[in-house]
């Protein structure tokens, strides 16, 4: 269980990124906004993120800390922001509130999608999740934000044939992951599948080395 101290250092830590920096952007695979809008948006969330500290400091119930994070975002008019603008919000929103271990997913659906889109999500959500048979979930090595694989179908006699490089959504970081064999149809939550290491071609060693070489050359 994280204590009230490491909470405060992960909103610190969040705080002092440079959140739409270019590479930000350049991770996504888009061109940076405007430097007025990176700067509003990076005051904004530094905003956000004095108050969650603040509560924090305060011992005040966790019911304040989602108050807060919903309280912010309905602060932003989304009518304001392109699409790209949009989304970077939201997942950084999902990022301060993985971190005060707060479940926000609802409000960001409705801010970004409206009520009818939300709505036909959790449809949509429960028919997919009856079909889950099991999920393998990691921690992240950074952030401990749960990684899940969940497995839709298994069949005997697959085998695991290669390593997973995940990036995690919440933190960036780059992660090695191993889910076993017979896995027939998977689907990822809370990361992005960065790259596949063949394990014939990599021992577990050396499939941490390349890791380290990805972090790096997609910094």
């Amino acid at each position: 269980m994280q204590t009230d101290q490491i909470i405060i250092d992960k909103l610190t830590e969040f705080k002092q990124r440079d959140k739409f920096s270019t590479n930000a952007w350049n991770e996504r695979g888009l061109n940076p906004s405007s430097d007025e809008m990176c700067r509003h948006l990076n005051l904004f969330f530094d905003k956000c993120t004095d108050q969650l500290i603040k509560v924090i400091n305060e011992r005040s119930l966790p019911k304040h800390l989602k108050d807060i994070l919903k309280s912010e975002l309905l602060n932003l008019n989304k009518s304001d922001y392109d699409t790209e603008e949009k989304e970077f919000i939201c997942d950084l929103f999902s990022g301060l509130a993985a971190i005060v271990n707060v479940d926000i997913r609802d409000n960001l659906n409705k801010w970004l999608y409206g009520v009818f889109l939300t709505t036909l999500m959790k449809i949509q959500k429960v028919i997919r999740q009856e079909r889950i048979i099991e999920t393998i979930r990691h921690s992240c090595i950074k952030c401990e934000t749960k990684l899940e694989t969940h497995i839709l179908r298994k069949e005997d006699g697959i085998p695991e044939t290669s390593w997973l490089v995940a990036k995690c959504n919440n933190c960036g970081e780059f992660n090695l992951l191993s889910h076993g064999p017979n896995l027939k149809e998977t689907r990822f939550e809370n990361y992005q599948l960065v790259d596949t290491l063949l394990m014939k071609e990599y021992t577990y060693d050396q499939a941490l080395t390349r890791l380290e070489q990805i972090k790096y050359f997609r910094k």
